[in-house]
Parts: C-alpha cells; structure tokens; sequence
C-alpha cells in the first residue's frame, strides 16, 4: 500500500510527462488523476493516471468494490474500470495551494455481476456546493468538469447514494489546480450592463466550451487539458458561416492572454460572416445552445482577428439572447494595436426561464467604410451555482448529506435527541428575534425616511399629485409588514403579477383600505440587490412631482425586499407602443407622454442642490396613469449628480443596451446628458413602435437609434414611422419631434441639449399638431434647439394670468405645474421649488 507522500511523488512525475510538450503551459501544485476501480496506472495523452489502490488511503468508503469490463464499445480506457460506491463515500485530498481547482468525473455506465450502472442514483457535492443530485446515467460516457474555489487545505467529495437500494460509481476523476488569472473575480452583466463581482465564491459547470471553425481539440493539446468541440452542432444557419484557419497569425501578446486562456489552435480558427452567399450581409451568424432555467451563466467569447490584412479593418457587434454586448468592436484597438493577438469577453448573464441560450454576431450597422463582417474563434458556457449552492436543481447540502435508509434503533434515538434539541433551540431563537424585533421597532421610530421638509405632514393631495397624506410622525405605517404584503396580493399570487424586472416582479396588490398599489418584490437571485431597494427609497422619499411614480411603503421583513408604489392603471409606455394588444396611442397621446416624461426628468435633473441622474431612461420605466398621464418609475441605478465644479461622475456602467450613451459606456463618465441620449432613444421608439434592439431584423435595422438616425439625416423619417401614426401628424411637428430627437443622440454630451431645452420643444411640437400659432416666425422654422425664449430664461418673468392662488398651490408640488405662457407651460426655474 502506498503512503500520501508516494502517491504525490507518482503525481508530480505524471504532471512532468504531461508538460514535457508545453514549455509555456501551466504546472499545477495539485494535481490528483486517479483510474478508478482500476489495479494499475494508466497514461491517457501524456497523463498519468494513478491506479485506485495507490489512492486509498484519500477514500472512505463501505466497501471496497473495483468493477471492470471486456467491452469491445468502449473507446476510452479509463471507462474499463469504475469504483463501486456502495454507501456514502468520501475522497479527501490534501491541497497544498489554495484556490481554483478543476474537478472533472468520468463516467460510464455498465454492468458488474449485482451493479448494473446504469440503475445508480447518486448526488456528489465538493466543499459546500452540489455538483450533482439524483444524477443517473443510462447509457454512453460522460464528463462532468466543473471548478471550484478551494479555501481550505483539503477537499472533501462526497458521493451519496440517494437512498438505501442504490449505489454511486465513478471511472475516473481528477482534482488539478487551475491558475489565478482563468477566472477572475469579476465580469460584465448583459441586463443591465454593468459590472459583477463575485466570481471566486462562485462554483462553475463547464456546459459548453467550442472551437468556432476548428477541429475538437483533445486534452493532450491544451495546456489544462480541456478539451473543446467543433461549432457545427450549434450553428442555426450553416449556409450563412465560414469556417477560417490561420493558426501562424497568432500572436500572444504581453498583459493579454495567454495559451492557458485558450491554445493557439481555439485562436487561430474562427468563424466568419460567409459573405458570398448573401451578397448585401444583411445578417448575423448564429449558435444556439440548450441550458437549464433558472440559473445564471458565465459566457466566455474569445476573439483573434486572423482575418484582417491591416489594423481596423474588422468592426462588427455580438448579441448575446436579445441583448447587445458590445458595439462596433474593434479587435486591433483591444490589444495594443496588433493583429492576430488573441482577446476574451466574460458576460453574466440574469436569471431566465427559457432553457435557450444564443450567441450571435454581425457586422457593425454605422461604420460602413469597411467590408461588412464579423468573426468568434471560440465560446465557453459555464453555468453557475445557484443561492443554495448547487449546480444541479434545488438540491443543497443538508439535503444530500444523508441518503434515505431503513429504520434502526440508532436512527430513532438520534430523530428523538434532535427532536429535543430542535425544540430547544426554536424557543431560544424565538426570545432573540423578539428582542431584536423589538429594538428593531424602537429604531425606525427614529427613522423618517420620508420627511420632506421638517414639519409634520406634507400633504401630496394636491390635484396634480393623486396622492395621500403623509405623516412624518407615523413612518411605521409605510413600513408594511409582510403579512400585509401577501394579503395585499393575494400571497403573491402568480396570475396579479403585471410586470417582471432586473429588481423582481411587480404585483398588482389591494390594500385593506382599498387602495389599489403596485408592489415590487425583490428577487433574492437578482443582481439588483440592497443598494438599489435603499437607493429607491432615498430618492423617491426625497423627491415628489406628480410626472415621478409615488413611493407609498416598503416592507423588509424576513429578509425581503418589496417596494410599494402607486397604482398605474395603464401600464407601462412600451406596452401600449408593441407588443401587447393595446389599442394604438394617438399622435396627440404620445406627445403628450413625452412631454409628461420630459418634466419628470427635468425635476430630477433640476429640482435639487445637486442633479439627480436616472440611469435607466427607457419605454419599460415610463408608467401610465389612468388618465395616460406619463410618470417616471425605477429608481433604483439612480446616483447622484457631480458637484459644482464637477462636470461629471465617475462609475461603472449600468443601464440597458439600446438606450446606453455611447460616451458614458466607452469613458465611464455620467452627466446629466447620459439620461438626454436615453430619452433620445424613447423618443424614436415612440414614433416608431418598435423595440430598440431586434437582432432578428436585417442588421441595418436591429438597433432603432441608428436605423432611425440613418433615416433622419437623409430627411425621410416619415418612412419608418408607425403605420397608425401615417397621414395623421402635421409635418411641423413631426419636424420638431425627429429633430429633437436627433439632438439628444448626439455623440458627445456637450453636443446634447439639457431636458429643459428637450421639454421645450416638445411643448412646441405639440403646438405645432394642435394649431398654428398666428404671426409666429416659428411656425415654418427648424428652430434648432437650445434657443429658447427669453420667457424661459428670465426667472423673473412670470406672466401676470399666473394667480398668487396657483403659485401657493403649486409650492405643494412643484411650480413647473403652473402655466407661465399659452405655449410652455414647464419652464419655470427650478429654484422656486
């Protein structure tokens, strides 16, 4: 019998004849290769795989059981042999060097005099993760490789049968260090764009890892011995790839990645838009691949322009479902300006429902002076384990750690003591939670997240408001309790749910009082977590306007997270502009919406020391009272503005594709002017009635912003409009409308006009549909915008039909509620609130 010291001996000479080919590949501190079930060591491309009885020592198990078989169907031969596991067993292997580790099962099922293996049911867990529950295996081999930070000096993998009549098995498996640098801790997330941490704590299931363009490489060809597939599977129209090949054009560069990022063999093959076949490259090439519901993926994409003759010939865009992530993408820029020097992305994708993931890629829409292409040498789908720590269904540790057995007196006197203790520890748990409850209760009677201005009350029962009264003395009453948060909705019932977001799903509720409300609980999975609950709660507690959705409570009971908002009858803007079956809004409806939308946000921008910046302008986030009056929802990527002389904030990225500044995304730069391109966008979507991104279109037309922009330049807008809208706008004011849009997309935000500049045309187009104004030169004008009347721009100036009665009213609100003029009734300057 061998000793552990033995056994890493024989493994550390394994991992030498392993890299004897890779001078530049990876050694790993640990590296466990054991040929389960097996009497002898076995090499399999250059590794060596230790016999089971060497590795012993690191098993407990049972019984002892090898199987084997004769198969003449078997190809590999490490699925010769398996380990019977007639019993909760454990492999426990020493870890020299903390961090990632691979974990890769070899199975194959077959029949060993009792053990038919492919009757087995078993789950196996590593450290405090599920990598598999209930799994059973029919027929055919598999390998199931996965990666797990290891934080101790040793991991522990347990197989357990899941009930006393069956058994485990495994054929082979190894546990091999991975470098630092594979799997950073952060990534990009693709709904909303923004930034995510937390990879390390993270365990992930290798689903998917292909070389576009190429051959399978084996795992004697990759310095961590992956091995990765050809892309042929997964394409959805293989008519309209190219497969290329240019492995001597690689060219690894310093501070980029590295052969054990991906081989030069993944980088220096791609798949490339097939050109020939469709002359006008009207389209985009796609993969589709099958994964499970319900939990988040990492998505790697591996880029190498080895089709380019010179830099900056190469510009296309990658969707990934239905989103956008990443525009116009330059390869050469990427790495210092080289060709052929290889590139990844990581993307984290939200939770979904749909057991389809695609990837897509196609040639940019707005840079036209290059050959329309675009080019993937390599993908990787990881999935990721979910909040109970599994990688496999709903399974958790305590669920798995103990199979089902028959009764014996041991398990009785156990159920009993636990029992006992059970019941002692409930009561004990039940004194603390009182206790806290009740000094939680003394706390928030301090606590008045939704003073306004010091005094008592404020009423926003105002006729502009449609709100309530809300006492500053009584803040508990908009801390709901749970209880009232399931009476309300009918414990969440799933048929009241009126919207899903990236926060969780929005309920339509009734309170004991009757008053109807819409309440967001927060999914505890979501990325958008406690920042965005408390940044919700801050601003709309700060701020009121009767164009700004009305915050009523919240409720943080049992860890929850629920907001509750006023009622919108109406829904949101982009239902009633497609996608649903909603009658279609009258040109006079949109404007009007618009107009609502542009003074809420102007309020935001204007209404308080510092501007408040929404962050998430889009259609979803504009609601719509019963009356259709517009009111700006979400507040929860809000942040505040800069500081005086400031001209911007610095932060990460967060929004929705689509409707994101070009500049915010490429400087990390926020101003006010982020929220202007965003309402740009809106403003094209109103007129158009279609989404903003539809990779489904021929590729001029999947983004609406350049699509419509391409049409507005040229003076043809009307070409595009809605079909329910055509013949019905009076051509002033759509002029007025496209052009403010227009303005508001510009590249740079200095280029772009305030929302008081974007409110006051607006105002102007409506005008402009209603009536002609006599004897006003602007009729039949552009008026470019940011010329505004000194009526706007004198804060002096108020017209004398403005009462003092509707100036004290309007201080309950807000003064840009008062019509100043018969024209632009908004404008009032924001220091009189």
């Amino acid at each position: 019998m061998m000793g552990i010291g033995e056994i890493r001996l024989l493994i550390w000479v394994s991992s030498i004849l392993y890299l004897a080919g890779f001078s530049l590949g990876f050694n790993p501190v640990d590296n466990y290769l054991i040929n389960c079930g097996s009497p002898s060591n076995l090499s399999v491309g250059g590794r060596v795989f230790v016999a089971d009885n060497s590795a012993s020592q690191i098993l407990s198990t049972p019984k002892n059981i090898f199987a084997s078989t004769n198969s003449n169907s078997i190809d590999l031969p490490l699925y010769q042999t398996a380990r019977i596991l007639d019993g909760i067993s454990q492999y426990t292997f020493p870890i020299s060097k903390p961090g990632r580790h691979w974990i890769r099962l070899y199975f194959f099922p077959f029949v060993y005099t009792n053990y038919n293996m492919s009757m087995a049911n078993f789950s196996v867990s590593a450290q405090d993760f599920v990598l598999l529950s209930n799994f059973q295996l029919q027929k055919d081999s598999m390998v199931k490789e996965y990666s797990v930070n290891i934080t101790s000096n040793k991991l522990v993998l347990s197989f357990t049968p899941s009930d006393s009549s069956s058994f485990a098995f495994v054929n082979a498996l190894e546990v091999v260090s991975v470098p630092d640098e594979i799997i950073t801790d952060d990534a990009q997330t693709i709904n909303p764009l923004g930034g995510y941490q937390g990879l390390w704590k993270q365990a992930l299931e290798t689903v998917f890892r292909v070389n576009m363009g190429g051959p399978t490489i084996s795992p004697s060809n990759d310095t961590l011995g992956r091995t990765w597939v050809p892309d042929q599977d997964f394409l959805l129209n293989k008519n309209l790839a190219k497969s290329v090949s240019n492995i001597a054009a690689v060219t690894y560069v310093s501070g980029g990645p590295t052969p054990d990022i991906a081989p030069p063999s993944v980088y220096g093959t791609a798949v490339e838009m097939n050109s020939a076949n469709v002359p006008n490259s009207n389209f985009n090439v796609t993969w589709n691949f099958d994964v499970n519901p319900g939990f988040q993926y990492l998505i790697r994409l591996h880029f190498c322009d080895i089709v380019s003759s010179s830099l900056n010939q190469l510009y296309f865009n990658v969707y990934i479902n239905t989103w956008s992530v990443a525009l116009n993408l330059d390869l050469s820029i990427q790495q210092i300006n080289t060709l052929g020097a290889p590139y990844y992305m990581d993307f984290v994708t939200g939770l979904s429902d749909s057991s389809k993931l695609r990837v897509s890629i196609g040639p940019s829409i707005t840079i036209t002076s290059v050959s329309p292409n675009a080019i993937l040498n390599g993908l990787e789908v990881m999935k990721m384990n979910n909040s109970r720590g599994s990688l496999d269904g709903v399974a958790s540790i305590t669920l798995i750690s103990q199979p089902s057995s028959k009764k014996s007196v041991g398990v009785i006197v156990g159920v009993v003591l636990g029992v006992f203790i059970a019941v002692v520890l409930a009561v004990v748990l039940f004194l603390i939670c009182r206790r806290r409850q009740m000094a939680r209760h003394q706390h928030l009677k301090t606590w008045a997240p939704f003073s306004m201005n010091g005094g008592n009350s404020l009423s926003m029962g105002s006729k502009y408001s449609y709100g309530t009264t809300i006492n500053t003395a009584s803040n508990l009453g908009y801390r709901f309790p749970f209880a009232a948060m399931q009476d309300a909705t009918n414990n969440f019932e799933e048929s009241w749910v009126v919207g899903v977001g990236g926060f969780g799903k929005v309920y339509k509720g009734v309170l004991k009082d009757g008053t109807k409300v819409a309440v967001k609980r927060g999914n505890p999975q979501s990325q958008q977590g406690l920042a965005e609950f408390r940044t919700e709660i801050e601003m709309l507690s700060h701020f009121r306007h009767r164009h700004l959705v009305s915050l009523i409570g919240y409720c943080d009971e049992r860890n929850e997270m629920i907001l509750v908002y006023e009622y919108m009858e109406n829904g949101t803007l982009k239902n009633h502009l497609y996608g649903s079956e909603l009658p279609s809004l009258s040109w006079k409806e949109r404007l009007d919406i618009c107009i609502g939308s542009a003074r809420g946000l102007h309020y935001l921008h204007t209404g308080s020391t510092k501007a408040i910046i929404h962050r998430d302008v889009k259609s979803a986030n504009i609601l719509l009272d019963e009356n259709l009056m517009a009111k700006v929802a979400d507040f929860g990527l809000s942040k505040t503005g800069p500081e005086i002389d400031q001209t911007h904030v610095s932060t990460a990225v967060k929004g929705s594709f689509g409707y994101l500044d070009p500049e915010y995304y490429r400087r990390q730069q926020l101003t006010e002017k982020s929220d202007v391109y965003s309402f740009g966008v809106v403003l094209f979507e109103v007129i158009c009635a279609r989404p903003v991104i539809n990779p489904s279109l021929p590729r001029e037309m999947v983004n609406l912003a350049e699509w419509a922009m391409k049409w507005q330049k040229i003076g043809q807008l009307e070409n595009i409009i809605d079909p329910n809208l055509a013949g019905k706008i009076r051509p002033d004011s759509l002029r007025k409308f496209a052009e403010t849009a227009e303005k508001c997309l510009a590249d740079y935000g200095v280029d772009r006009p305030s929302m008081g500049d974007v409110l006051w045309n607006l105002e102007y187009a409506l005008q402009l549909q209603e009536a002609v104004i006599q004897d006003d030169p602007e009729v039949n004008s552009t008026n470019q915008i940011g010329e505004l009347s000194p009526l706007v721009n004198n804060a002096d100036y108020v017209e004398t039909s403005v009462t003092a009665a509707q100036l004290e009213m309007s201080s309950l609100d807000d003064l840009s509620a008062v019509s100043v003029s018969r024209v632009f009734s908004q404008l009032v300057k924001a220091e009189g609130r």
